[in-house]
């Protein structure tokens, strides 16, 4: 071993079934990876100060910070106190979408036709991974969707358009505080954020 490496050990490492929820509590200091194991896969992601589950992430008070809609390398994801949950220490993406929000079976219904009202979306995904921590409905905001391409027209526009990741890219963040993380693996078949066929991805804990 090269002199001054610091040796991690792996905590965590589950694959996350296709249009399945999945959560974790991510220790202070703690690296947790997202691997893209197939491409084009969105990863809603909602975090919680493990501590004190009211103070959560916030995209308002994260874009402003940092003066950029979307999250790369160097992102610090924060609450609306100001607290650095976890920070972004590599990305093999380079763009990560925080404004387009997660889908429900509401929103399918509005935006894809009343057929759709049957199929699982994200935020019965997150409602489900909530439950497991004492969390409901109210307690869900705004979300990050990693891996997800929504690029914004001059005019103001939103795209969902193909995503911009491949088979085995990832995104490394460490956690400032023990930190909740709720994920969706996004279960969308309506467009193009899945490449309209949803995908496993893998998470890795390590300290």
């Amino acid at each position: 071993m090269l002199s001054g490496t610091a040796t991690r050990t792996t905590v965590l490492d589950e694959i996350v079934a296709a249009c399945a929820p999945w959560s974790a509590i991510v220790p202070a200091g703690a690296e947790w990876e997202i691997i893209d194991l197939h491409g084009n896969q969105a990863v809603d992601c909602l975090l919680y100060n493990a501590a004190d589950h009211t103070d959560r992430y916030s995209a308002q008070a994260t874009v402003a910070a940092q003066r950029n809609i979307f999250l790369t390398t160097g992102s610090v994801l924060r609450t609306d106190a100001g607290t650095a949950l976890m920070t972004v220490l590599a990305d093999e993406v380079g763009n990560h979408d925080t404004i387009a929000g997660a889908c429900s079976q509401e929103s399918n219904t509005l935006r894809y036709g009343h057929h759709t009202r049957h199929q699982h979306a994200c935020v019965e995904n997150f409602l489900a991974a909530a439950m497991k921590h004492g969390l409901g409905k109210r307690d869900l905001v705004s979300n990050i969707n990693w891996f997800m391409n929504v690029p914004v027209e001059a005019d103001g526009t939103l795209g969902i358009v193909d995503g911009l990741s491949a088979p085995g890219k990832k995104v490394t963040l460490r956690a400032e505080t023990d930190t909740l993380v709720l994920v969706s693996n996004c279960p969308q078949i309506n467009n193009p954020c899945n490449g309209f066929d949803p995908t496993p991805v893998r998470m890795v804990v390590s300290r």
